[in-house]
């Protein structure tokens, strides 16, 4: 199995529709060891919602912007495993006035708390946890992201978190990349998450997702996403660090108008003689 014997912390379960619940039970599927982690009112619902999991896992408290508990759940794995193989931070928030159309309008204090929960603590996790990835071999730090190299529609200060997120993601690289840890992001297309609910004005971008994404895109299924967060985690992507991973369809690499192709059979639509013409 590609996880067997891996040891992993899990951080963003939420509910079922969760990514990290999608990655929680593939990596049970492929023979990993999981804890999982939550904080606040949230913890006794991920702990509710790690008992629909294959086997029910251990559930932690972690607030990734407190440092006392990154280092308690360090010391709490240490104790457990002695070592970590990989860890997913699938964490963000921002306040609701910083989104939606908030861009000019959102005041420092709100910006400031999405850029420390969606960006900082992803470099805060991966140092608290840094001796227990190099204990074994080096491990894997994958984050979940939202392509950030264009603004879009309603996200605004998320959508520069994200940002911050991706520069992160480099420069932890840099830093972890002597111990062997690798430290990359997914990139996954609009889900149908608690997180992606939200968000105000999030089915502007959603809406024509699928569409436009040359293989399509299901926005209620993080089994996709899933698939290539285990990717990372497992020993098969060596090599690879720094990087974005884009699960997404294929949306990313297409225009506005982009999606895929008609079948051969529909070409006569696009001008009468089965060509397609320059300025039609």
């Amino acid at each position: 199995m590609l996880l067997q014997n891996k040891r992993f912390l899990i951080t963003g379960v939420f509910n079922q529709s969760s990514i990290a619940f999608a990655v929680a039970r593939l990596a049970q599927e492929q023979g990993a060891d999981i804890v999982l982690s939550g904080f606040g009112r949230g913890l006794r619902i991920t702990r509710r919602v790690a008992r629909r999991l294959p086997d029910p896992p251990e559930v932690l408290e972690l607030d990734v912007t407190r440092e006392e508990h990154i280092a308690a759940v360090a010391t709490a794995l240490g104790e457990r495993w002695g070592r970590v193989d990989g860890v997913l931070h699938a964490v963000a928030f921002a306040p609701r006035t910083v989104m939606g159309g908030g861009f000019l309008s959102a005041e420092w204090g709100d910006v400031a708390t999405a850029l420390r929960v969606s960006a900082y603590s992803f470099v805060a996790l991966g140092r608290g946890l840094r001796r227990l990835l190099a204990a074994a071999g080096g491990g894997s730090v994958v984050g979940l992201d939202f392509d950030a190299t264009v603004a879009w529609p309603a996200y605004d200060w998320m959508g520069v978190a994200k940002a911050g997120l991706e520069s992160c993601c480099r420069y932890l690289a840099r830093d972890l990349g002597p111990q062997g840890t690798r430290v990359n992001l997914v990139a996954a297309g609009p889900l149908h998450t608690a997180a992606a609910r939200g968000i105000p004005g999030a089915e502007v971008v959603s809406g024509p997702w699928p569409g436009r994404a040359p293989l399509g895109w299901d926005p209620s299924d993080t089994e996709p996403v899933a698939r290539v967060v285990c990717a990372l985690l497992s020993d098969w992507m060596p090599a690879v660090t720094g990087e974005i991973v884009h699960a997404d369809g294929g949306h990313h690499a297409v225009g506005a108008g982009g999606g895929a192709l008609p079948r051969r059979d529909d070409f006569s639509s696009f001008g009468g003689d089965g060509g397609v013409h320059q300025g039609d």
